[in-house]
């Protein structure tokens, strides 16, 4: 009797986690350069963690070496030159900071602060973002644009002073 009790403890701890598993999220933005001659290119992968939401981007072919603004914005447009995606994602109406330093309550929820473009031109970004996912998460992202700047974000308010917007991407879910 022993035996077959932890035989099926074990087998619903398996399918358990398997379950668990199955409602991890992922996505994926394809970043493209905002102007129709611009070579910009990248993509920004997002999976959901226990601590947040992972960011990891690699983008190629961006002018002007150095840091540049890199934010999810409220709208799921890259229409206009990037103008369509709206301001940065930020539904508490709190001031403009790093979400992952200042936690949601001081930073807007977009806000990943700045991406080192090397001199080749590449860039590449890992962050984790509290309380932001795709899914049932306090803050989500899923189908919302993400815009990578001209310019550094000195971390200035409003909005961080990062110019305009020479990249975007739409956040989409995989099932």
């Amino acid at each position: 009797m022993k035996k077959v009790f932890l035989t099926l403890i074990v087998l619903m701890s398996c399918a358990a986690l398997t379950f668990a598993q199955d409602k991890i999220l992922s996505a994926t933005a394809v970043i493209k350069g905002t102007a129709p001659d611009s070579t910009i290119t990248g993509t920004v992968k997002l999976t959901e963690s226990g601590d947040g939401l992972v960011v990891e981007a690699n983008l190629q072919n961006v002018p002007n070496p150095g840091p540049h603004g890199f934010h999810i914005h409220e709208n799921g447009s890259c229409a206009d030159m990037g103008k369509g995606a709206g301001g940065h994602f930020n539904p508490d109406k709190v001031k403009h900071g790093m979400i992952m330093n200042d936690g949601p309550e001081h930073a807007h929820a977009g806000d990943m602060g700045n991406i080192v473009v090397d001199a080749s031109g590449t860039a590449k970004l890992k962050v984790i973002l509290p309380d932001v996912g795709l899914a049932n998460w306090h803050y989500n992202v899923a189908g919302l644009a993400i815009i990578l700047h001209e310019k550094a974000d000195d971390f200035g308010q409003p909005v961080g002073n990062a110019g305009g917007r020479i990249a975007c991407g739409i956040i989409e879910v995989k099932k």
